[in-house]
């Protein structure tokens, strides 16, 4: 996800640590906090990759900034992570929404309209958070836990939503009235 992330926001300009750093904890907020340690080893693995390039200019300060700078061998390797989402990719939410920010650089609608379906196929597959003991998902209409009940009505009616933009962001996609 991170190096998705990384990719994808220096997709659109060059910008330095700092900054890369803001908007991805921008896009992933509390739920998954980005920390330096984890942030510039990544940088320097994509760097060495050759999928991103440094380059100093100078800083407000005196002190010069590193500025990052995707390669077209970044692009290249943005374009095929969004074209085939890793399954995790497609079934965790947020690494979903990761991959959902990015999707318009793939410059292809009947591949971003792949990689919906796949969600879309995800969500509509029954599960639960919880199971019964004889491996049943568990309704909230079942769920004798208040809290339990309520985790289980929030996940129904986002997936609602969800599955709802995807057959229609699908349908655009596929109809080519899809505002880019």
């Amino acid at each position: 996800m991170l190096t998705l992330a990384i990719l994808g926001f220096l997709h659109d300009e060059p910008l330095h640590g700092y900054e890369l750093k803001s908007r991805i904890t921008g896009l992933t907020g509390h739920v998954r906090p980005v920390s330096d340690g984890a942030l510039y080893p990544a940088i320097t693995r994509l760097e060495k990759a050759g999928l991103l390039v440094r380059r100093s200019e100078p800083g407000s300060g005196g002190a010069a900034r590193q500025v990052l700078e995707l390669t077209p061998e970044g692009r290249a390797e943005l374009e095929r992570r969004l074209s085939d989402p890793e399954e995790v990719e497609i079934s965790d939410q947020i690494r979903f929404f990761t991959v959902a920010t990015f999707l318009d650089r793939l410059p292809d609608p009947v591949r971003q309209a792949a990689v919906l379906r796949r969600r879309l196929a995800f969500l509509e597959a029954p599960s639960s958070f919880f199971y019964d003991a004889d491996g049943r998902p568990v309704t909230a209409e079942r769920e004798p836990n208040p809290f339990r009940r309520g985790m289980l009505l929030v996940a129904r009616a986002s997936g609602a939503a969800e599955r709802a933009w995807l057959a229609d962001t699908i349908a655009e996609l596929e109809s080519g009235t899809t505002a880019r």
